[in-house]
């Protein structure tokens, strides 16, 4: 094991769980967010292997939807690729980079994309939420 205060690339501070990579590091577990659509959802980070030689890995992310009472994955919506590397450990440390804000509008965004959802906190059926505004 080697000493920290040697090591160039080490953080005294620690990780930031402020970005995604960071808050799986710090808490062993995936940051949970409200979707648009008011449903539960929590995250995790894809890489998977493609034909491209150029750039041989692609990266996304997948939001498992929860079931309200927490007990199953009810479904999930997904981006599209986000990230492009040569090795798969490449395009995994770029996802983590991501801050959780951004990662809240990307899962905004592919709920929108993902076709008419209900939403929670109206009860109505929309084809998309204006995640902007917000629900009284």
């Amino acid at each position: 094991m080697s000493d920290p205060a040697l090591d160039p690339d080490s953080d005294p501070e620690g990780p930031d769980d402020r970005t995604l990579g960071g808050y799986f590091e710090v808490h062993d577990r995936p940051p949970a967010f409200e979707g648009a659509d008011g449903h539960p959802y929590t995250v995790s980070i894809e890489v998977e292997k493609t034909a491209n030689l150029r750039a041989p890995y692609l990266g996304f992310l997948v939001f498992p939807r929860w079931a309200m009472t927490g007990v199953g994955i009810v479904g999930h919506v997904e981006t599209p690729t986000l990230w492009e590397g040569a090795t798969h450990d490449a395009v995994f440390r770029e996802a983590g980079l991501v801050p959780l804000f951004r990662v809240q509008e990307l899962l905004d965004e592919a709920i929108r994309r993902s076709g008419p959802t209900r939403d929670l906190r109206s009860g109505s059926v929309s084809d998309s939420f204006d995640v902007d505004s917000d629900a009284s």
